[in-house]
């Protein structure tokens, strides 16, 4: 299938012009009332941003809380077929050897053909990997459990026998066939799939994580683990590539009853598990730059990102006529900002700005600037009355705290430098050399520091490499022979996924379409609630709430899954080979991933942050050690205690990270952001008072800063200021000025035909099987062509004459045409 007829369709709540649709007269009033309350009000989120969430929530977020009725099933299941092997005895009481004949038993009960004896054993595993919770006391109890029965799970090989049973329920074509036909799917569809997942992913989750007190075998069983999954022992293909292809089934309709929640999140930790997570592909890009013998990196990125503070969000048009109002009634005006941090402590060191540059501030939250950088009429009365400056926030003495210098050492390209000295060649001598960054005679002294500025914060990447070597190999490739290519999970993995890449994308994206907040039921959408929705509906209110915060909480796992698997696949990808990395960055915006991820955050997102769609007692370990008690609508709608929720938050960083990877260095794809109108949207994400949120916001605003307008620069003065404060700079990068747009057309067909030009020739270079043909070397000797052993059909011998009739006595051979000159 084409990746143009599969393109993920966008919901239309933006305008032909990519705008937010706004409600008209007082309802803009209301909706800015509502967002300048909620961005006065905006607390510092105290968020840790990292691989995945606790433990504990991660096990918890395999169960929707339909499934709650199910923990019982198995305890039974287990302890009916437990009785009779141990009479009496407990399972923690049995020694190893005994618990390792009982799961031997259990393994051999596996292959039995009745499919209802199988579904029970697979129960009692599951319940082992549950942690035996009826025998213990404490959640921490329950967890030791688990993890001791999973190890002894692997060392028995029942996630072997567990691949065989999930192959098999795949491919039964009677489960899917009668799917399909029924028009409603519920829990009931897939039980069995459900089961041999839940114990799947509480192996892969549970011996990914590592702890202090790991006994020696389980780190070597971890590694054994770690290097199955990743390597093709299954099937002759990765494990990740068996649920890639669950993935696409689901998306064609063809198996409407996979339980698609399950599915992500055992893909997303097999790919955080094979592959690593971010600690690990900072170490091994540290490891690429050594072998590479490039310079170490500037500073470790994860680390100044922890390190730095949240900056108080702009201020909306509301905030300003509010203060306008106050001070035409004789009140003493009060900003809003009062309690900003970072902003001011930056800005009352800064030479370059004055005190008349905070009167010019944001401009209103929808204000839908586009290239020319028009205003909202509300804004220009905002801009040409501002008001008074506040009194000094902070006195003196606290400035001798304020951090020093920037967050970020500059960045300069091998490019930069040559466009810089082309550009002082034309002017100063009159003619340019091509790419000599040496040769500086006849240019005034300025330039050569200039230059020696420039050289001194130079920085190669990796890609760059990658893309030279590239370069050299598709020119040379009899001279340079063949490129050793290491067997690593990640190439491995891509090797697998790339006859089918573009459609486990496109998949993957219409999964998160469907599982946006933003999204409006449609008939033709993927119904993704198959493994949340009950046999039996609600039919109390209560039951209603439930299921009404169990289908919200399912999509947010969805959104996190998906969201965290495709910033790991780019990021491993990019690492391994640049152009593997852009195969999959061109099919993610072939399919519409760039204005999917803007209507994502066309929402009050400070809402979808702070959103409390869980029912703490029913999470799991805490449901099936503690008494349950009476849930009420009140106690439901309290929901947790928690400031923020952390999937969520998780969520909206990983999609800024995939915009910002797919757009950097793309001038085709920044202009995509100015014409898909989401300078408005981003500035909103600005509420969210986190540091690294904050952070991938402002480097989406910079690269578009240029394109938007001085007038929308201009009402915008917190906004850059807070870019120049903590994003990268490049030293010749003119972001905030935008002298030069008038250079660089905009030609996004021949961009990306270039692009995918490049990257069809890596492919072919490097995985084609009938490569190189042309190259291939003859055979000229005649007497070793006329040895060569020729295997011939069985039947040969009795059509020989025929054949010999045929080819060789009927055809006039031209002898004198040898003795020419061709």
């Amino acid at each position: 299938m084409q990746a143009e007829d599969m393109e993920v369709p966008i919901i239309n709540n933006l305008n032909d012009n990519g705008d937010r649709q706004r409600p008209k007269g007082k309802d803009v009033f209301k909706d800015q009332q509502k967002e300048s309350e909620s961005s006065m009000e905006s607390p510092n989120l105290e968020f840790e941003y990292g691989d995945t969430d606790t433990l504990t929530a991660e096990l918890s977020e395999l169960y929707s809380y339909t499934e709650e009725p199910e923990f019982a099933l198995n305890r039974d299941y287990f302890e009916e077929d437990f009785r009779s092997h141990a009479r009496g005895r407990r399972w923690i009481e049995l020694t190893v050897e005994e618990q390792r004949t009982y799961v031997m038993r259990l393994l051999d009960a596996l292959e039995v053909t009745d499919r209802d004896k199988r579904l029970k054993v697979a129960r009692a595993i599951l319940y082992l990997a549950q942690g035996v919770f009826d025998e213990c006391d404490t959640e921490v109890d329950v967890l030791h459990w688990s993890r001791h029965n999973v190890f002894l799970l692997y060392d028995m090989g029942i996630f072997t026998a567990l691949l065989e049973l999930l192959s098999m329920e795949i491919d039964n074509n009677q489960a899917c066939s009668s799917a399909v036909r029924k028009p409603a799917i519920s829990l009931a569809d897939s039980t069995e799939l459900r089961v041999l997942l839940s114990i799947m992913y509480l192996m892969v989750e549970t011996i990914r994580v590592q702890t202090e007190d790991d006994r020696p075998e389980w780190i070597a069983a971890r590694e054994t683990f770690k290097n199955e999954l990743g390597s093709p022992l299954y099937n002759g293909e990765p494990f990740a590539l068996l649920l890639f292809t669950m993935v696409t089934k689901f998306c064609s309709m063809n198996a409407p009853h996979f339980p698609m929640k399950k599915v992500l999140l055992l893909l997303w930790k097999t790919i955080l598990f094979t592959l690593g997570g971010f600690e690990e592909l900072q170490e091994m890009k540290v490891r690429g730059r050594e072998r590479l013998n490039l310079p170490s990196l500037p500073e470790d990125s994860i680390k100044v990102v922890r390190a730095m503070r949240a900056a108080s969000p702009p201020a909306s048009a509301m905030e300003l006529i509010e203060q306008q109002q106050q001070q035409k009634r004789g009140r003493r005006s009060r900003r809003p900002l009062v309690k900003q941090d970072s902003l001011d402590t930056y800005n009352e060191r800064d030479p370059f700005k004055n005190d008349d540059a905070r009167d010019e501030e944001e401009d209103p939250e929808d204000t839908d600037s586009g290239i020319e950088g028009e205003v909202d009429p509300l804004d220009r009365d905002v801009i040409i009355q501002p008001p008074p400056p506040p009194p000094p926030l902070r006195p003196p003495t606290e400035r001798v705290n304020f951090p020093k210098g920037l967050p970020w050492a500059p960045k300069v390209r091998e490019k930069d430098i040559e466009h810089f000295l082309e550009t002082s060649r034309n002017k100063f001598i009159g003619f340019t050399l091509g790419n000599d960054t040496d040769t500086l005679v006849g240019l005034p002294r300025p330039i050569h520091e200039s230059v020696k500025t420039l050289k001194q914060h130079k920085y190669v990447s990796i890609a760059e490499v990658q893309i030279k070597k590239e370069d050299e190999l598709q020119q040379c490739p009899m001279t340079l022979g063949e490129e050793e290519v290491e067997e690593t999970p990640t190439e491995m993995l891509y090797l697998g996924m790339l006859p089918n890449l573009s459609q486990y994308v496109i998949a993957l994206l219409k999964l998160l379409l469907a599982a946006a907040p933003t999204s409006k039921a449609k008939t033709d959408s993927i119904n993704i609630l198959a493994d949340v929705l009950p046999e039996e509906m609600p039919i109390t209110v209560l039951q209603s709430m439930k299921l009404g915060i169990d289908v919200n909480r399912h999509k947010e796992i969805i959104v996190k899954a998906i969201s965290a698997l495709l910033l790991l696949l780019l990021k491993h990808f990019k690492l391994n080979h640049i152009y593997q990395f852009e195969i999959v960055s061109q099919h993610l915006v072939f399919a519409n991933c760039i204005p999917l991820i803007l209507k994502f955050f066309n929402q009050n997102i400070m809402s979808y942050i702070s959103a409390k769609n869980s029912i703490c007692v029913l999470d799991f370990p805490h449901c099936v050690v503690h008494e349950m008690p009476e849930l009420t609508a009140e106690s439901l709608e309290a929901g947790d205690s928690n400031q923020f929720c952390w999937r969520n938050l998780f969520s909206c960083i990983n999609l800024l990270r995939i915009l910002n990877k797919l757009t950097k260095w793309k001038h085709s794809r920044t202009m995509m952001l100015v014409v898909f109108k989401s300078a408005p949207i981003l500035k909103r994400a600005l509420k969210v008072k986190q540091a690294m949120m904050q952070l991938y916001v402002l480097k989406l605003l910079k690269i578009q800063t240029k394109y938007l307008g001085r007038q929308w620069r201009k009402s915008n003065m917190k906004t850059m200021s807070a870019i120049y404060q903590k994003v990268r700079h490049r030293l010749n990068d003119d972001w905030a000025y935008g002298n030069d747009i008038d250079a660089r057309p905009w030609d996004f067909q021949a961009e990306e035909c270039a692009l995918r030009e490049s990257i069809e020739k890596f492919n072919s270079r490097r995985y084609d099987k009938n490569k190189n043909g042309d190259f291939t070397p003859v055979d000229n000797c005649l007497q070793s062509v006329l040895g060569q052993r020729v295997e011939l059909p069985e039947d040969f011998h009795y059509s020989y004459e025929m054949w010999l009739e045929r080819e060789v006595f009927s055809q006039p051979i031209q002898w004198e045409g040898l003795l020419q000159n061709p």
